[in-house]
């Protein structure tokens, strides 16, 4: 978490006045744990809110005007609170922008203006949710200031609309979802096309999640995923010969659909099919082993994940797979998988507390031999979703 006395320090600096009136809020990151190209086959996902995120620091002005800084960016300026208009020029800025505007859509009418200083502490580009969690916390702050409704489903849906409509990003709702709404030391077991969800234990005891960014620039992803999503809506049409009224490979069990997979014509599709089938049974097996405290078993279901996507699905590249090599090569790590979309991004490994020291330097070590690229590594735990923090030991 930010150091708040300090980033209140800066808030001063850059807007002036004292601390008087200064609100603090917080939105996580977020990883998903397992369940990796299923949220398109209205299959499972299974995220987790991490416990670093974005920090935002608040107050109200006397003008409509709406303050904006950063300390990770040199862009700030001051714009009127309506209309509110996207502009490329204005970068990070166009996120918090956004959420002002689907808000004002909604009918919330912003009074007055506001000061806002942002403080990131996710890695940009590491898969790991930055923009949501800005999204997030924004829409959270300005409806907690308003005196509004802070219902954190709709915060979710809110700034998944401003991500799709104002940004141009066609992103699902998973990552505003988890970081909306996530929990201390529980996953969330999420439904992503009708938002059901149960949040599940996930303690952790003395293990720890160590994400590692491959810093491979992710080329592929987006002309990959347009052609995975075209098999999985093939393999449905061929299926359909036995089950005309289903719409998504998320309607079969295993079993169903290895009884019925031969009228999958190709063998690539019958293959990007039989991993998102069987990647949402492992979400399933996830919960169950989770609710026991079975971690090892879920570090089986983690290997099993990779494999699968690396194999079935083939969206891993050469880095994602040297990194995971290494990692389950080390002594306390019960399993490692990539997460996100693939050719490159995050892993993410669960691993003993007393090996994450030698993690880093095994796993860095291999995998800069491997592919020539230094690896960074983020030791996480779950933590809550976006909350109001308070200001402790600020003189106002």
């Amino acid at each position: 978490m930010a150091d708040l006395k300090k980033l209140t320090q800066q808030f001063i600096d850059i807007y002036g006045g004292t601390a008087e009136g200064i609100r603090a809020f917080h939105a996580p990151g977020r990883v998903n744990l397992i369940g990796e190209h299923t949220d398109y086959n209205g299959g499972y996902v299974f995220p987790a809110a991490l416990t670093f995120g974005t920090t935002l620091l608040a107050r109200e002005r006397s003008d409509n005007q709406l303050g904006l800084a950063s300390t990770n960016f040199e862009l700030r300026k001051h714009i009127a609170v309506s209309p509110i208009v996207y502009d490329e020029a204005d970068d990070w800025m166009n996120y918090p922008k956004g959420i002002v505007n689907v808000l004002q859509q909604r009918g919330l009418t912003l009074e007055h203006g506001y000061d806002l200083l942002y403080h990131g502490e996710i890695p940009n580009g590491a898969g790991l949710s930055s923009s949501a969690s800005i999204e997030v916390v924004t829409a959270y702050a300005l409806l907690k200031l308003a005196g509004q409704s802070t219902n954190t489903v709709e915060i979710a849906k809110l700034a998944q609309k401003s991500e799709n409509e104002f940004n141009g990003v066609q992103c699902g709702i998973m990552d505003q979802f988890a970081v909306a709404n996530g929990l201390k030391d529980h996953a969330i077991l999420l439904m992503c096309d009708t938002l059901e969800f149960e949040r599940v234990p996930f303690n952790s005891g003395q293990y720890k999640l160590i994400i590692g960014n491959t810093n491979k620039r992710r080329g592929l992803v987006d002309s990959k995923y347009n052609e995975r999503r075209s098999e999985c809506e093939q393999a449905v049409k061929d299926l359909q010969a036995a089950f005309p009224e289903r719409t998504l490979l998320g309607q079969y069990s295993v079993d169903e659909f290895n009884a019925n997979a031969h009228l999958i014509q190709s063998d690539i599709v019958r293959a990007r099919a039989r991993h998102v089938v069987e990647e949402i049974d492992r979400v399933v097996q996830s919960m169950a082993v989770l609710k026991k405290n079975d971690l090892a078993a879920f570090g089986q279901l983690m290997n099993a994940s990779h494999d699968s996507l690396r194999d079935l699905y083939e969206v891993t590249g050469a880095e994602l797979d040297a990194m995971v090599d290494a990692a389950r090569t080390v002594p306390g790590v019960l399993g490692s998988r990539m997460t996100g979309a693939g050719f490159g991004g995050c892993t993410v490994s669960l691993v003993h507390e007393d090996s994450v020291e030698q993690f880093q330097a095994e796993v860095g070590r291999k995998y800069k031999e491997a592919t020539g690229l230094d690896a960074d590594f983020y030791v996480c735990t779950i933590g809550n979703g976006v909350e109001e923090i308070k200001i402790i030991g600020v003189d106002l």
